[in-house]
């Protein structure tokens, strides 16, 4: 199963608008405006908060300051890449990873739309960041790393990216317990945010080898309404986690 082509026809679908939800086989269109704080995306237009993928709001617990230069993997339509930037402000700048030529038609065509000038984005796969050494200060990513074959390799990128005291930001589905073999190998259920999803422990646990410190699950709540869960499957849910790449001599 090549679960980057999967993931990249599906989620070019869904820019295209030939498919009109990430979550499973329902019709409502971007999945989930109501996890952010209704004064945060209230003013944003249709064609980006209908692009809406995410599993919650990793924007919120980022503790953005002006001037940081942020890296949103798997930036889709460009929500929290746009969110970010009214953070970090005009002498920030945030940068978007996205692997779906539509996605990322969409996304520009957004920033342009806004009149956005410190945003960014950038085709590549989250295992192989498209940035430098040591360039960015924090790191955000909304319910994509479950999608990746290697998420090892997406934590190690992410600590490579960093600066050092940089930090990570990540909303993400997780559960409790694992799937099957076979549930493993469905490469629909995958790209749908579901049996890509790996244990919670075993998910900081990456984080942690990866190189990681300061390790937290923020929240994490029952996913049931954002990701279908079938018979035979663990409990699903999203979360919430934050991690720092440790200072030099640290």
């Amino acid at each position: 199963m090549d679960v980057h082509e999967v993931v990249r026809e599906r989620y070019g679908s869904i820019a295209s608008g030939t498919q009109q939800s990430c979550c499973g086989d329902s019709s409502d269109g971007g999945c989930n405006t109501t996890l952010y704080d209704s004064a945060l995306v209230q003013d944003l237009p249709v064609d980006v908060t209908g692009l809406s993928l995410g599993c919650g709001d990793p924007v919120s617990i980022a503790g953005l300051k002006p001037g940081e230069t942020v890296l949103d993997l798997g930036s889709g339509g460009g929500i929290d890449c746009f969110l970010a930037s009214r953070q970090v402000g005009e002498s920030g700048y945030v940068i978007g990873v996205d692997m779906t030529p539509e996605m990322l038609m969409k996304a520009n065509a957004n920033k342009v739309k806004m009149g956005v000038n410190n945003v960014e984005f950038r085709r590549g796969q989250i295992e192989a960041l498209p940035v430098q050494d040591s360039s960015i200060d924090v790191i955000m990513s909304n319910c994509v790393i479950n999608l990746s074959p290697d998420k090892p390799a997406v934590f190690k990128e992410a600590l490579r990216a960093l600066k050092p005291g940089g930090r990570i930001s990540i909303s993400d589905i997780v559960t409790e317990g694992d799937f099957s073999e076979e549930l493993r190998a469905d490469a629909a259920q995958w790209a749908e945010c579901v049996t890509g999803a790996i244990d919670a422990t075993i998910y900081t646990g990456m984080i942690r080898d990866a190189g990681f410190t300061d390790i937290q699950i923020v929240d994490k709540t029952n996913a049931e309404g954002i990701v279908e869960r079938k018979d035979g499957m663990p409990r699903i849910f999203s979360a919430r986690i934050t991690a720092r790449k440790p200072e030099v001599g640290a």
